[in-house]
């Protein structure tokens, strides 16, 4: 998985973190549990504020 891979991101994070609720989680955050993803794999340096918007609103229609 992929800084790319928005929505499977999203899902997995869900997932793992059923009680946060991502319109508060703070973006340092965000990029420390994607990276934590067991299938995710890419360069950290690839992640941008963009990248970690996409996968909380992503993440935000995934609960809602």
């Amino acid at each position: 998985m992929r800084w790319t891979d928005s929505l499977e991101i999203a899902i997995q994070l869900a997932d793992a973190h059923p009680d946060i609720d991502p319109r508060t989680l703070r973006f340092t955050d965000l990029r420390e549990w994607v990276m934590a993803l067991p299938e995710f794999d890419d360069d950290p340096a690839h992640c941008g504020e963009k990248i970690l918007e996409a996968i909380q609103m992503a993440w935000i229609e995934e609960v809602a």
